[in-house]
């Protein structure tokens, strides 16, 4: 179960978390439990049968209604693997647009051998949306992967290929992309950090270098869907003891009105001086010249990494890694000419 702590609770904890002269790191897992799986532990693609009442969801994914589901999974060199779960539509604008919603998949307690859900209670599946929106699902998956080779503080993703299932029509089973999200609870536990919600959270409150790079990863994507104050698709953790406990970090997620995925209902709102989710628009913090140019080669160190991801995955068509690759390669190109970059967060930046 997740831990909301406030950051005043959890400073005045500090004190009896630690003793007087010691300097060892405290093992926040200990606080929040033991959340380990292997679920996240390979990028290797997890083929899935779900079957459930599909017309169900379609007509209920407005409200939070339950329905139960069973899902079987294939694990190379052993049997499959069934489980009886519980599933409902969630998030906002898709649960409302999609024709196929965002589901979270709920588990019993149950555990089975060989069984890489174990730990799990509730997790996030991100789905097709609509037919024909399968490209959608495999770019926003290699967003949360990218940011993975920025940073450990990110969300872990695992691509699956699903079979489903409609009871009413078990005749007619159509296979879909999907991908499930690491719960915030096994990434906390994962980084050593604590989750944590308030309601004045500012940019201001965040580490310098977590928070930049956050800023800037969504500054490369086209990505102007987030917010610190409010924690508009971002997760808060309180870091480790061994760091400033005054300062936190923010997690992004949920990337599909950005412009590397480039879904055909991202439209940018009228109040921002942009017309499309192709334009970048940066929303972080202003820096000295200096700091901008220092976190950048951070990006700049990562890019062969970043195009190795993107060329190797193997689910996506040609033309789709054409199309990411040249995005991506006008921010690159002018990370390597600084002064058209560093010149445009200057004039874009935050003072709060």
């Amino acid at each position: 179960m997740k831990r909301y702590i406030y950051i005043s609770l959890f400073l005045s904890l500090v004190p009896f978390l630690s003793l007087p002269g010691q300097n060892d790191t405290i093992n926040l897992a200990d606080i929040i439990g033991d959340h380990q799986t292997a679920l996240f532990d390979t990028n290797d693609l997890l083929e899935a049968t779900l079957r459930f009442d599909v017309t169900r969801l379609s007509r209920t994914r407005q409200t939070n209604d339950n329905q139960e589901a069973v899902i079987t999974y294939y694990v190379p060199g052993s049997d499959t693997v069934t489980r009886t779960v519980e599933l409902r539509a969630r998030g906002n604008f898709r649960r409302n647009y999609c024709d196929f919603p965002p589901i979270r998949l709920n588990f019993r307690k149950d555990e089975l051998p060989g069984d890489k859900f174990h730990g799990v209670d509730k997790i996030k599946l991100v789905t097709h949306c609509k037919a024909g929106n399968r490209d959608y699902v495999l770019r926003e998956y290699l967003t949360y992967r990218i940011f993975n080779i920025l940073t450990d503080y990110s969300f872990r993703v695992r691509l699956m290929k699903i079979s489903y299932i409609n009871t009413r029509r078990p005749n007619r089973p159509f296979v879909e992309y999907a991908f499930l999200i690491e719960p915030v609870e096994f990434l906390a536990a994962r980084t050593n950090s604590v989750e944590v919600t308030i309601p004045r959270l500012t940019q201001k409150m965040m580490k310098p270098d977590h928070i930049d790079r956050v800023a800037i990863f969504n500054y490369m994507i086209g990505n102007y869907d987030w917010s610190v104050p409010g924690l508009h698709n971002l997760v808060a953790l309180s870091l480790p003891l061994s760091e400033d406990p005054t300062l936190g970090i923010v997690v992004p997620y949920d990337f599909d009105y950005c412009g590397l995925v480039n879904t055909s209902y991202a439209i940018p709102p009228e109040a921002l001086p942009i017309k499309s989710v192709r334009e970048r628009l940066y929303r972080g913090l202003c820096r000295d010249k200096e700091v901008f140019i220092e976190r950048l080669d951070e990006f700049l160190q990562k890019k062969e990494e970043i195009y190795t991801l993107i060329d190797e995955f193997p689910y996506i068509s040609a033309r789709s890694k054409r199309d990411i690759n040249n995005y991506l390669g006008s921010f690159f190109r002018n990370i390597e000419g600084r002064n058209i970059l560093v010149n445009s967060l200057l004039r874009e930046c935050l003072n709060y």
